[in-house]
């Protein structure tokens, strides 16, 4: 596959392992976007350029559909994932909250007066303390639980959560931001009453995203004025990032099986790293993953120091999430799984994608040993 020029530039000078902050805009992506923009047209409008744009927005929702594995009229569009969780979270404030206490800040942020579900060690949910805040609540519950995890790729097991939930009348959010295009995916299966979905993070554009409604559950609008997104979101639809969403959707769906081969680069990266470093620690480890993520520490040598030592050497690679403010701190996903504030503080993520080759992860070994061997204080004079 061709990159474009700007991508070209970037990343002949820069190993770029962070694709859970964002991954690179796929070719066919800008291409579809450029001639949408250049086509123009409301999709609200009766005449013949309103129509087209309304065909390429549900050409679109049903490409992301098929990705999904939910119906083209669930799919609500967003400004991207962030609104997606606040759209969610705030939908029913009347119910008891609960949430895992490993979710993005958008979920954090938006959840107010929650309370959270623990995690075990490999980052798993404790079904068994979900299950007792169930039957304890007063009244069905609103539960929030993300597929998989953005810092630790630790996947979730998401239908038996909701079936817990179910059983008890709740209410289920899934935020699968980080699992699209990484694994299978269907909304039907995993049990969930609302999933939120980002396009930048399987190659689509930034700014757009999407909350998947079941059938038949009743939400009302985020935003009023208009009757757009069958009433639930009005607003002029952000027609350009809904079509380069929807080709990186169908694109992200042909290139699943390609996560395969960076799975095996994953594990290979952290075997390497381990023979090096023994006493460091693979968060997560233990549990189901998706492929492409490795959150590991190097004890005694801060997140932040490493991230810039690796970004001297033209590697790029994040500590915990991107939507931080740009701020590195102790990760409270690692913390939730029971890692001190120091060992949280010592451990960066590496997130692979389609474009990373074993050149890659061999700079990356090299650069992260040579820091290893500089600071680490098992190579103290």
């Amino acid at each position: 596959m061709t990159a474009p020029a700007g991508l070209i530039v970037l990343m002949a000078k820069t190993v770029y392992l962070d694709f859970n902050a964002t991954a690179p805009i796929r070719p066919e992506v800008v291409t579809a976007m450029v001639a949408m923009m250049e086509a123009g047209g409301n999709p609200s409008s009766v005449h013949q350029a309103g129509r087209i744009a309304r065909n390429r927005v549900e050409e679109a929702r049903a490409s992301l559909a098929d990705l999904l594995g939910s119906k083209p009229p669930e799919i609500v569009f967003t400004s991207g994932g962030t609104e997606a969780n606040n759209f969610a979270l705030t939908a029913f404030p009347a119910r008891p909250l609960f949430i895992s206490a490993g979710e993005h800040d958008s979920v954090l942020a938006a959840a107010g007066e929650a309370t959270f579900l623990p995690l075990n060690s490999d980052g798993l949910l404790e079904m068994a303390a979900l299950a007792d805040l169930l039957e304890a609540a007063d009244e069905p519950a609103f539960v929030s639980v993300m597929l998989a995890n953005n810092e630790t790729g630790v996947i979730q097991p998401i239908a038996d959560i909701a079936a817990l939930v179910h059983e008890k009348g709740g209410i289920l959010h899934c935020d699968a931001i980080q699992a699209v295009g990484k694994i299978p995916l269907y909304f039907s299966e995993l049990g969930a009453d609302m999933m939120s979905v980002s396009a930048h993070k399987f190659g689509g554009p930034q700014g757009i995203g999407a909350l998947v409604v079941r059938d038949g559950l009743a939400v009302p609008p985020l935003l009023k004025g208009g009757g757009q997104e069958l009433g639930r979101r009005a607003g002029t639809e952000n027609v350009a990032g809904i079509v380069g969403m929807g080709v990186a959707a169908r694109s992200a769906m042909e290139g699943l099986k390609s996560y395969q081969a960076v799975a095996h680069l994953r594990d290979s990266l952290e075997e390497r790293l381990l023979v090096m470093s023994p006493e460091s620690q693979v968060y997560g480890k233990g549990a189901p993953r998706i492929p492409n993520t490795t959150t590991i520490s190097m004890p005694g040598v801060a997140s932040e120091l490493q991230v810039m030592s690796l970004d001297l050497d033209g590697i790029a690679v994040s500590a915990g999430s991107a939507c931080s403010s740009g701020k590195v701190k102790a990760s409270h996903v690692l913390t939730a799984m029971g890692a001190s504030d120091e060992e949280a503080g010592s451990a960066i993520r590496i997130s692979l994608g389609w474009l990373t080759t074993a050149a890659d992860i061999d700079a990356l070994v090299e650069s992260w040993t040579k820091l290893y061997r500089r600071k680490s204080p098992k190579y103290a004079a």
